[in-house]
């Protein structure tokens, strides 16, 4: 169920976004809504999540520990260099860094799967790095952007623990104390997740839906070449620590798919509607970069694992 929905979601986030784009008026209206679909993502992802997910990262210190290190300096230091190499404006730039700044994207898990990588690992740098990024979200953003604009790091930290710590940590609690109950449920959460995703999408489009003509194709480059550093970068970084192949798919993906639902929640919140364009579109990219690179590496590791016939 969850990999049939992660192939859809790309092809549901173009359509949607389409659509917003062409009838902004149906939905720029339901700004209010982005927090509250993020808090059901987040506790969508809390459920899947159990204790074993947090306490399997201490058997994998090394691995988990280049991932989070990996994760949060690649991505912020290349979204703020490609923003500046391509000369975008304050707000774009700012949508960037925060893009840059989160944690890893949940999709991150299946593209994993898809990509017969370490799921365990994937996951246990999911949760890690969702936990950590409450912190180093607003730190890092201060420390990139501090100086061109005023960071609420408190008001962001605060913002930080409603939106992700509390509902992943009620997500939790429920999986642990009634994990039958959970189960009966868990099929359907990847959908509920996507859903909103794809809604907070429609709604960032609409409120920008005028201004993409004109800062559509560099931001469109922006996005493409920050994915792209974040996915090669975590590879190549894992291949010369000298991991195995699979953790450093593991890695590779981890790095380079972000939580681009909670980028745009912290964007409209605290920034513009407009420094929220990365960050949808991102959501959308990503989604694709990371199938194209499952299917990839699948095939690959499908052809490696079928025997060549001698005579």
């Amino acid at each position: 169920m969850q990999a049939k929905v992660n192939r859809l979601f790309p092809l549901l986030a173009l359509f949607g976004a389409m659509t917003a784009y062409w009838l902004p008026a149906w939905f720029s209206g339901l700004k209010f809504l982005i927090v509250p679909l993020l808090v059901i993502i987040m506790l969508s992802m809390g459920l899947t999540l159990s204790l074993a997910d947090f306490s399997r990262a201490l058997t994998r210190k090394k691995a988990v520990l280049t991932g989070l290190v990996l994760q949060f300096s690649i991505m912020p230091l290349s979204a703020l260099g490609i923003s500046l190499l391509l000369g975008l404006d304050r707000e774009l730039t700012i949508g960037m860094v925060l893009v840059g700044s989160v944690a890893g994207g949940t999709a991150s898990n299946v593209v994993c799967y898809l990509a017969k990588g370490d799921v365990a690992l994937s996951i246990s740098m999911t949760a890690l790095s969702t936990l950590a990024g409450v912190l180093l979200t607003p730190l890092l953003i201060n420390l990139s952007l501090g100086e061109m604009i005023a960071i609420p790091f408190t008001g962001m930290l605060m913002s930080l623990v409603k939106i992700v710590l509390l509902p992943v940590g009620v997500g939790v609690f429920i999986h642990h104390r009634f994990r039958p109950l959970v189960g009966r449920v868990a099929a359907a959460l990847p959908l509920v997740s996507v859903l909103a995703i794809v809604m907070a999408i429609m709604i960032i489009v609409a409120l920008n839906a005028s201004q993409f003509d004109s800062v559509g194709p560099i931001i469109l480059l922006a996005v493409f070449l920050h994915n792209g550093m974040g996915l090669a970068l975590g590879y190549g970084c894992c291949r010369l620590l000298g991991f195995e192949h699979s953790v450093c798919k593991t890695i590779s993906i981890e790095v380079g798919l972000q939580n681009s639902g909670l980028a745009t929640a912290l964007c409209i919140k605290f920034f513009s509607p407009m420094a929220a364009i990365p960050s949808a579109i991102f959501s959308v990219w990503h989604n694709l970069s990371g199938a194209m690179l499952a299917g990839f590496w699948a095939n690959k590791a499908q052809r490696q694992a079928v025997p060549s016939s001698g005579n």
